[in-house]
This record gives C-alpha cells, sequence and structure tokens, in this order.
C-alpha cells in the first residue's frame, strides 16, 4: 500500500507551491489539516472522479473552507481536475479561488463562512436516513471556528436525530489568526460539549494517519448517535518555522523561506519511508 505518510509531505510542498506562486493562503491550517483529508479521501471515503455524481457517494465538507489549498492539493492528486489547474490558483478568472468553490469537480459546498459546515452535513446525513442510503457524511472544522453558535445548533440536531453516519472532525491545532484559541474563546470543555449534545467524542493524534484511520474506523462501528474526533494537531506541521507560529496562519513565504520550506518536507517525505 502507497505510504500515505509520504504522500502528505508530497503534497505539503504542492501546497507550498500554490501559495507561494498565488501570493496568498493559510498555510498554517493547510499543513495542519492536510492529514485528516488524506486519511478520508485515500483510506475512508466511497468517493472517487467516477462517483461524483453517484447518489451513494460519502459527502465531504471542508468547514474551515480557508484552507482549501489543502482540498485542492487532495482532488488535484486524486484525478478529480487536472493537476496542471493548480498552476491558476488565485489568478485572475480562476475558479480555483481562496475557499471551496462548487464549480471545482469533487467539491460538495462552498464553505469557509465559519460555522456553517456542520449544519449543512447534518442535513445531507439526514436526508441520508430518510432515503436509506448508505452514505456517510464528514465535515472538518477549525477549532477557533467552535466560537460560533451555529455549530452548536448543528451539534444539538446532529444528536437530537441520531445520525450515526455522520462524522465531525476538529483540527485541534489550538491557534486561531488573532493567537491562542485557549485566550481567544476556550475550547479546551469540548468533551462534555459534544458529549452533552449526544455525541460519541474520539481523540486522535492529527498528524497521524494510522491513529486518524483507526479512529474513522471506531466512527463508523458506533450506533445511534454521530461522532466527533478531536484530532490534535500541530499548525503548520512538517516545517520548522511554521510550526506552533500563529503569524503563519495567513502568509507567504519568502524566496528564502520558500526553499527552507522545501528543503524540509523533501526530508521528511525520506525519512517517513525509514
Amino acid at each position: 500500500m502507497e505510504n500515505l505518510t509520504a504522500k502528505a509531505f508530497e503534497l505539503r510542498k504542492d501546497i507550498l507551491d500554490m501559495i507561494y506562486r498565488g501570493k496568498c493562503g493559510h498555510i498554517g491550517g493547510d499543513f495542519s489539516v492536510l492529514d485528516i483529508l488524506v486519511t478520508l479521501y485515500y483510506k475512508q471515503m466511497n468517493i472517487s472522479p467516477e462517483l461524483v455524481n453517484d447518489p451513494n457517494r460519502d459527502r465531504f465538507i471542508l468547514s474551515k473552507g480557508h484552507s482549501v489549498e489543502a482540498l485542492y492539493a487532495v482532488l488535484a492528486d486524486k484525478g478529480f481536475f487536472p493537476k496542471e489547474d493548480l498552476l491558476t490558483y488565485s489568478k485572475y478568472q480562476s475558479k480555483y479561488i481562496g475557499h471551496p468553490n462548487n464549480k471545482i469537480n469533487g467539491i460538495e459546498m462552498n464553505s469557509g463562512s465559519l460555522g456553517h459546515g456542520l449544519s449543512v452535513s447534518v442535513g445531507m446525513a439526514l436526508a441520508g436516513k430518510m432515503n436509506k442510503a448508505s452514505y456517510r457524511v464528514y465535515t472538518v472544522m477549525g477549532d477557533g471556528e467552535l466560537a460560533e453558535g451555529s455549530v452548536w445548533e448543528g451539534a444539538m440536531s446532529g444528536g437530537h436525530y441520531h445520525l450515526d453516519n455522520l462524522c465531525a472532525v476538529v483540527d485541534r491545532n489550538r491557534l486561531q489568526i488573532s493567537g491562542s484559541t485557549e485566550e481567544v474563546m476556550s475550547q479546551d470543555s469540548q468533551d462534555e460539549r459534544w458529549a452533552s449534545f449526544g455525541w460519541n467524542v474520539i481523540h486522535a493524534v492529527g498528524n497521524d494517519i494510522m491513529a486518524l484511520d483507526n479512529a474513522f474506523e471506531q466512527a463508523k462501528a458506533v450506533k445511534g448517535k454521530p461522532t466527533v474526533i478531536i484530532a490534535d494537531t500541530i499548525k503548520g506541521y512538517g516545517v520548522s518555522f511554521i510550526e506552533n507560529s500563529a503569524p503563519w496562519h495567513h502568509k507567504v513565504p519568502s524566496e528564502e523561506e520558500y526553499q527552507k520550506a522545501v528543503n524540509e518536507l523533501e526530508e521528511r517525505r525520506k525519512t517517513s519511508y525509514e
């Protein structure tokens, strides 16, 4: 089987290239969330370019839509659109813009207005239950996003309707644009919050594909309630000077920083085979 850890470091290079060329992008969140996306698209979800119109395809919503560069990199690598399209990212009249755009093959919903993804995912999961469909629905949220009240309306609905075909993931990197999540709006009571709305709660190391794969398998086995996976990640994971740095929430690397990041990612990719 393909080494997905190495794949994730290759895709971080694609993300870095996009942001460097396009002169914009949310590199910190892209790098923290990427292993979650790789686990879903390469291991867990019933989705492929051939299934984009299949009513039984699994659904994915990137609620933290500002990390779209990570999603573009995965979709291109999986063949949903030509990889050369990424060269147009953030260019004039390109459909590859800074948030998910459902004019692009494989993207279910325009997202990025934070707090909306979970509620839409609840609707998709509820429709699946009503239609007795086999698909599962996945959504990924940022931890800073959880300050939005609409997240908890969605959580209440998901628990009320016992949506065991729904799995939410929190990219718990503990940083947002204005600093630490614990300083901006504390999130350390997440377990109790989700459980109070009738959700199954799982913790996983969010930059470990094997740990994530195990967590998603556990979620599939849960009946009668939705699951949230709190994925403990490192913002900017994979590049030493980007990791755990709030200013890299949205920042374009200089030429020197770009080359240093490329070198680090290549080294990490090589060592992942050892």
